[in-house]
């Protein structure tokens, strides 16, 4: 995963060399080091280089080494228990020393040259240990973890040996990777898939919206909190930045529209909000890109209609707009209607910037920019605009566990497969989406949700926090027990289309489900006729200039295959690169061929002209 540690710590401070050394080295020669200048002329073959930042400091004997090392770190704890307990204040170089990073390379053959090698240069990564010996958390970098012996939990110590310990499993994952409960139960690539998608969702992006002028961004209306939830979520603080709903999901195959990871969506839910966003951009109308180089400005925003005064009671030149040539707040601006107005002071004339787009939007806000000089001119208008993007068939949804799918209908509610208690589920989960992915996780998740909302309590997602001998499944199961609930999370569910109660029991909890900005309404291109290259008259290429789709030889293949020989036809030929022209009906010449003028006065319409050449 292309993430740091969430405990990861880049060092960012930045010493005079020299001062550090003078600290380190009573340190180093009390130690048993030999110091420059006697340590030069020691022999190499009994004696390892001692470097601080590839600094030669001395040398120390093979024998010596550990204690020297073990020297080195004692002092580098001892400096960051002053800087954690702040009872006097420490130098720059002093907090270098407590960020130190400490490699005792020994002699051996895994072919790396041996030494004593300290780094306190900025720029490195850290992250937190527990020290063994002294029972205290020291940061270490990434040369130093491969010299130590660190065990991954406590039953993994090795008395004699180990010399640190991870103070929590969790200390591999990233921030993004920490979120996903149960993770642990999951696939590995499923994991990693969240990782992506985490990053992809319509969630909350920020607090400060009325000052933000981001280019496009996207806002789910309607957050929750997550009612399963890992441990750095809280500590993060995410629940200021909600990314998702709690959906009451059923696993059931159910009419056949939620095969191949599609989803159905209960329209009762989606009427209350379930899924709703918007997604805002922001369009630029820079008034200098209009002027002529070494000329002065002579556009303005204005919507002065002939034999107006510029007032709210004149004439307007275009009438959705005000009198200053730019939209009101809140204004509902449909595809081709005026975005803004521009007057050339000079001519008196009048240009109209429309809205491109195929999609209605709203003016969200108007921000009138000038120069940095004090009474400049207004050169550019920053037009905020907010397009409702509530979730149509074809949107992308994940859950937390890396089941991504698309959903395929908003199913009437009247219709959807009820429990005994009259609960009809938001989501309708296809089972096949479990054996082949085994996100074990994601099931556990629905558990754990639906105990936490049948007892009001959020809970706790974290991994590695069960074993064979706690098993979650116990843990989660008997909530629901002592709820009144199966102990697996199976419920009996009827038909909404018949009424009848189904002759298996069904899957149903509460799983945390984002809405992804992957939406049909970008990526949707229909055409069939449409802007041509003018050299080769086939289709242009991209889809905002309504271009076309290219039908490769495998396609073509897959319909001639079928036999439907003019779809290929109609595809490659009419709605591709046919064009007409003019032929010569003596010689077949396509050069310069003319068309005869009819014969006879009343003749011409419905006679067939030829051609010919002069």
């Amino acid at each position: 995963m292309n993430h740091l540690a969430s405990n990861c710590l880049v060092n960012q401070l930045s010493v005079d060399r020299d001062e550090v050394i003078a600290l380190i080295s009573p340190a180093l020669a009390s130690a048993g080091a030999v110091l420059l200048p006697l340590g030069s002329a020691l022999p190499g073959a009994e004696y390892i280089p001692v470097t601080l930042d590839s600094q030669l400091l001395g040398r120390v004997h093979l024998d010596v080494a550990p204690a020297v090392e073990s020297a080195m770190r004692c002092l580098k704890l001892t400096v960051e228990d002053r800087a954690a307990a702040a009872a006097a204040a420490i130098s720059s170089a002093e907090a270098a020393i407590s960020s130190l990073e400490i490699a005792l390379v020994m002699p051996g053959a895994d072919g790396r040259f041996a030494g004593l090698y300290l780094f306190c240069g900025a720029a490195r990564f850290l992250r937190p240990v527990l020290n063994l010996k002294s029972q205290r958390l020291e940061q270490i970098g990434p040369m130093e973890q491969t010299t130590l012996r660190i065990a991954y939990s406590q039953s993994d110590i090795k008395p004699g040996e180990s010399t640190h310990v991870e103070f929590a499993a969790t200390n591999i994952f990233s921030l993004v990777a920490s979120l996903t409960p149960f993770c642990d139960f999951n696939q590995s690539p499923r994991n990693m898939y969240q990782c992506q998608m985490g990053k992809q969702t319509m969630a909350t992006p920020y607090h400060a919206h009325p000052h933000r002028t981001d280019t496009k961004t996207y806002r789910l209306q309607t957050p929750q909190s997550p009612i399963v939830r890992n441990e750095n979520y809280d500590k993060f603080a995410l629940d200021e930045y909600a990314m998702g709903t709690n959906a009451v999901v059923a696993v059931i195959s159910y009419t056949g529209y939620d095969m191949e990871d599609a989803m159905i969506v209960n329209k009762s839910s989606y009427e209350r909000g379930f899924g709703h966003a918007s997604v805002y951009t922001v369009t630029t109308i820079d008034l200098n890109e209009m002027r002529r180089k070494g000329e002065p400005l002579c556009h303005s925003f204005g919507n002065r209609g002939e034999g107006a005064d510029g007032g709210d009671g004149g004439l307007l030149f275009e009438p959705s707009l005000g009198s200053d040539g730019l939209p009101e707040v809140g204004q509902r601006i449909k595809p081709g209607d005026a975005l803004c107005a521009i007057i050339d002071e000079s001519t008196g004339r009048h240009t109209v910037k429309r809205h491109k787009s195929s999609e209605t939007a709203i003016v969200e806000e108007v921000r009138l920019l000038a120069g940095e000089s004090s009474g400049a001119l207004c050169e550019k208008a920053s037009i905020k605009l907010r397009i409702n993007r509530n979730p149509v068939p074809g949107d992308k949804f994940s859950s937390r566990h890396g089941q991504k799918g698309v959903l395929s209908r908003l199913w009437p509610a009247e219709d959807m497969p009820f429990t005994d208690s009259g609960l009809t589920p938001d989501i309708l989960f296809n089972p096949h989406g479990f054996p082949s992915r085994m996100t074990i996780g994601m099931l556990l998740e629905s558990m754990a949700g639906k105990g936490g909302a049948l007892h009001a309590m959020p809970q706790d997602g974290t991994p590695f926090r069960f074993s064979e001998e706690h098993r979650a499944v116990d843990y989660f199961g008997e909530q629901l027990l002592a709820a009144g609930y199966d102990y697996h999370g199976t419920e009996s569910m009827y038909s909404g289309i018949y009424g009848t109660e189904m002759q298996v029991n069904i899957f149903v909890g509460v799983v945390y489900y984002q809405r992804l900005r992957h939406m049909v309404s970008d990526k949707d291109q229909v055409r069939a006729k449409g802007p041509i290259n003018q050299l080769t008259h086939q289709p242009i290429h991209g889809r905002k200039v309504h271009g076309g789709i290219r039908l490769g030889e495998m396609e073509r293949d897959a319909l001639l295959a079928h036999g439907a020989a003019y779809i290929v036809q109609e595809r490659l030929l009419h709605c591709s690169d046919e064009s007409k022209a003019l032929v010569c009906a003596k010689c077949g010449s396509l050069l310069a061929p003319t068309m005869l003028p009819p014969r006879g006065t009343m003749a011409g319409a419905g006679q067939n002209r030829q051609g010919t050449c002069r």
